[in-house]
């Protein structure tokens, strides 16, 4: 597979959290650094995601933003 997105990190999934309809899933990518997404329980299913799995974080945005108080 090929993809245009340049921010791509591999890891290891570290957690999954299945709500009703959408799951948290967490990445650890290293250096003390975990990544999180919201995605689909179809998506978890489909992707045949599992805790120990190596993945990917692909970040593909048109902005980020930061804030404080």
């Amino acid at each position: 597979m090929q993809i245009s997105a340049r921010n791509q990190f591999k890891g290891t999934i570290v957690e999954i959290k299945k709500g009703a309809v959408n799951g948290i899933v967490k990445i650890d990518i290293g250096g003390g650094h975990v990544v999180s997404a919201t995605i689909s329980l179809d998506a978890i299913e489909q992707l045949a995601l599992r805790v120990g799995k190596e993945a990917y974080a692909v970040i593909k945005a048109t902005s980020v933003m930061v804030a404080t108080d």
